[in-house]
């Protein structure tokens, strides 16, 4: 066991995974999480590493989605956040989904019975001194007290946008005359699934109609220092997508394409999809539903849908405010603080997005720390893999104002040169089929060069 206790701040996915990560190596940590203590408004659990927005960590498939690559990269470094995922996984197509209480669960239960983590479960108000070694990772929750001390070190404006949370239904309540189970192009998930989805159909009608109700709702009133905050656009609500035009929800989380009403031979003019939620099937969650209508409205509005009119709501959507800070005027290249370098920032609040993506950078900061703690050299993960494209993201300065939160996508990863292909489309899976292949091999490499060393 190293002498050396190191804080981190945050239970939630990033916070989970750098204790994971530093006690792997032999480092005792400190982990403090406000909660139960100290509530927020979105959280319902008293677990760490709660699921608050969604249940999926989106697709799987590293020769096709960078996000799954990022999933493989994090599987060869060892991460708890991935190794619960794969536990408790639920058939979901493509996607990595999971039981969501199931999840944070074991993942409670890994951190609690780990040796070298001491839970303390106390609100850190403060940044930490230079006596201490840490970890920020406390989230897009952060308590009011940290941020403004955060905001006050950092001398930078309280940044911010908003993020939603999609409404969940019990499964009994569906009406399976009108929906039907299917996935996009009947792909085949990870467990076998050929039907994760539940599909509701609407012909032009309905959709029309259900648009127009979206527009008429009543909708909870922003409060004064909401008022210029932004939505973060892949993850918005579903009125701000249908005020953007007739058809926009027809193109975005409604699309029809690749599904086929089994209960007539029409083709529906838009879809709603509803993702399993739950080990037992019986939660499913409206797929890009977020909202930030009234919880009558939502009730009213979401049973004007084919096969939803007997519905029962386990959750009502709603929304919640993100912080991040200004990474790249902020942090190094290893997620240090620049001002007080003792301390390293992960997780969402250095502007990724994605339940991935923050727990990539918990993994990150707690390696780094760990190997800056140990005396090793050369500790910066090559940026032609999904992770160190992320350290890119938040760390290149650009204009100070254009900062803004960034799920993993192949246009952060520096491309392949591609000399031989039949079209386009060849081309570009030729290309990522490659990019993945020597992400995996750099990362192994990286991952061995300090195994050899320890």
């Amino acid at each position: 066991m190293n002498k050396n206790k190191i804080v981190v701040i945050g239970g939630g996915l990033a916070g989970c995974e750098a204790a994971w990560q530093l006690a792997s190596l032999g480092f005792e940590v400190d982990l403090y999480e406000m909660r139960p203590k100290v509530k927020t408004e979105a959280h319902i659990s008293d677990n760490l590493a709660e699921l608050v927005c969604s249940n999926s960590f989106r697709s799987d498939d590293m020769n096709n989605n960078a996000v799954g690559l990022l999933h493989a990269e994090m599987r060869e470094l060892n991460s708890l956040i991935i190794s619960c995922a794969d536990k408790n996984k639920i058939p979901a197509g493509g996607a990595l989904a999971v039981d969501r209480e199931q999840f944070s669960q074991s993942v409670h239960k890994i951190i609690l019975e780990h040796p070298l983590i001491n839970i303390i479960h106390k609100e850190y108000k403060n940044l930490p001194d230079f006596s201490k070694k840490a970890i920020i990772a406390s989230g897009p929750l952060t308590s009011k007290s940290l941020t403004q001390n955060i905001i006050k070190s950092t001398g930078n404006e309280n940044l911010a946008f908003f993020d939603a949370i999609a409404p969940i239904v019990y499964s009994d309540s569906i009406n399976m005359d009108i929906a039907w189970l299917q996935s996009r192009y009947d792909k085949i998930g990870t467990l076998g699934d050929e039907a994760a989805y539940i599909n509701c159909p609407l012909n032009k009608a309905e959709y029309i109609n259900f648009v127009n109700k979206l527009k008429n709702a009543e909708y909870t009133e922003f409060k004064e220092w909401e008022k210029n905050t932004p939505y973060f656009e892949s993850c918005l609500p579903i009125e701000v997508i249908a005020n953007r035009g007739i058809d926009t929800l027809r193109f975005g989380p409604m699309k029809p394409i690749g599904l086929t009403n089994k209960h007539s031979n029409i083709k529906p003019y838009a879809v709603v999809q509803l993702r399993q939620d739950n080990a037992s099937a019986t939660l499913y969650n409206i797929v890009g539903f977020q909202t930030k209508m009234k919880y009558n409205e939502q009730v009213d509005i979401f049973k004007s849908i084919p096969g939803l009119e007997n519905a029962k709501f386990a959750r009502l959507g709603g929304l919640h405010r993100n912080t991040f800070i200004n990474s790249p005027l902020i942090l190094d290249k290893q997620l240090r603080y620049k001002k007080l370098p003792n301390i390293r920032f992960a997780g969402q609040i250095t502007g990724v997005e994605g339940y991935v993506e923050s727990a990539a950078m918990g993994l990150l900061a707690g390696r780094f720390l760990a190997y800056e703690e140990l005396n090793k050299k050369d500790i910066d993960i090559p940026y032609s893999t999904a992770l160190g494209s992320l350290i890119s993201h938040v760390t290149t300065i650009r204009d100070k104002n254009l900062f803004q939160p960034m799920n993993i996508n192949y246009g952060l990863i520096p491309k392949v040169i591609v000399k031989k292909y039949k079209n386009k489309k060849e081309k570009k899976e030729i290309s990522r089929k490659n990019i993945a292949t020597k992400a995996i091999k750099e990362i192994k490499l990286w991952q061995n060069n300090f195994n050899t060393k320890l």
